[in-house]
């Protein structure tokens, strides 16, 4: 379909509670275009996931497509591309992990971000069927990362350490051991 814009820190929608997406809206199929928009969009831009907030869609949508492999987190398992509507985060044990974080609508910036790392995901597809999933490690990062979007939060807020955050070239030459 289209590549959209995707907007950065400092852009009002960016900081908004996205609106829940109505069972009219998702039976109606008025969704794919956005979902469509969203998967050009990401995969364009070489990311794993997007919320529909970062194309300045108020909405409770998000997508993540994770290749898998090894990788500076070490070995991950891949995530077919997914989309999740109206979806909840339930942490179901609080112990926490910390990943060096990046973000589209924050481009340029690293930082080290600390987080529950065992989750429960319950949301719906783009028929409205229910998903459910449970995730451990860096996978119950990138979908805390995507659905923090959807409540205005950016992974830069939930640095506790602000010396840890950083500029990606500083990042590759100070901070990142390689894989």
């Amino acid at each position: 379909m289209a590549i959209r814009n995707i907007i950065r820190m400092g852009h009002p929608t960016l900081r908004q509670r996205a609106r829940a997406v109505t069972a009219e809206e998702l039976a109606g199929g008025t969704l794919a275009p956005l979902i469509e928009d969203m998967i050009d969009t990401l995969h364009q831009a070489g990311g794993i996931g997007l919320a529909a907030p970062q194309i300045d869609v108020p909405l409770r949508v998000a997508i993540i497509e994770i290749p898998g492999g090894r990788s500076r987190y070490g070995e991950i398992p891949p995530m077919p591309l997914s989309v999740f509507v109206n979806p909840v985060i339930e942490v179901i044990d609080p112990a926490t992990a910390g990943y060096w974080e990046g973000c589209l609508s924050v481009p340029g910036l690293r930082g080290f971000v600390e987080r529950p790392q065992h989750v429960r995901v319950r949301a719906q597809d783009l028929d409205g069927r229910p998903i459910e999933l449970k995730l451990r490690g860096f996978l119950a990062t990138v979908f805390q990362h995507e659905f923090d979007h959807l409540d205005g939060t950016l992974y830069i807020d939930r640095i506790k350490d602000r010396t840890q955050l950083v500029f990606e070239e500083e990042f590759e030459r100070y901070v990142q051991v390689p894989p």
